[in-house]
């Protein structure tokens, strides 16, 4: 799957909440356990490891989403690299409502108020899901490399595949190569 890069200067609002009945909402310290156990029964344990790293950072930087206080949906940044967003996910019967998008969007105000001008959505999956949040062009390079460009035409990024997860290789190098300000001489 691919690293994509986002310019936080030019996020969504975060009104884009889902119905009024789904709060978005940063973590608070003492829900590691029952977050922890949401990820391990509805993902994976390796991304439950993965976001208690969030619950050390000060602030916490995992995003959750409840619905009549139980955890339907999380978020995290800054959990496997700096300026990295991931892990996420929503439990299945919640998806295609908005609240992946609120959780993303949510995480990379995160990002931003930490002082980061980019995010790395590491290994970012599916990527039709990212295409329609940020309403990115995915496209083929002149070289045959699959790429993306963001809606401003100021960021271009090419996709960087058959790299294992970061999660996996200590040090796995450059992720993204990208652009700022010179997309369009770059198609």
């Amino acid at each position: 799957m691919p690293d994509m890069l986002v310019n936080l200067l030019k996020l969504p609002s975060l009104d884009r909440l889902p119905d009024e009945g789904v709060n978005i909402r940063r973590a608070r310290p003492f829900e590691i356990t029952p977050v922890r156990e949401f990820i391990k029964q509805n993902f994976s344990i390796a991304w439950a490891d993965e976001i208690s790293v969030g619950f050390a950072n000060k602030p916490v930087s995992v995003v959750i989403a409840t619905r009549a206080g139980r955890v339907i949906g999380f978020a995290g940044y800054e959990c496997t690299r700096k300026a990295f967003f991931g892990p996420t996910g929503v439990i299945e019967s919640e998806r295609g409502s908005g609240i992946g998008t609120a959780l993303l969007i949510a995480s990379l105000w995160g990002l931003r108020e930490l002082g980061y001008v980019y995010a790395i959505i590491g290994s970012a999956g599916p990527a039709d899901f990212y295409q329609r949040a940020f309403g990115w062009t995915i496209r083929t390079r002149g070289d045959g490399a699959t790429a993306f460009d963001d809606t401003t035409g100021e960021v271009s990024g090419a996709f960087v595949k058959g790299r294992p997860p970061a999660a996996t290789t200590p040090d796995p190098g450059p992720m993204t190569s990208y652009w700022p300000a010179l997309a369009p001489a770059h198609r």
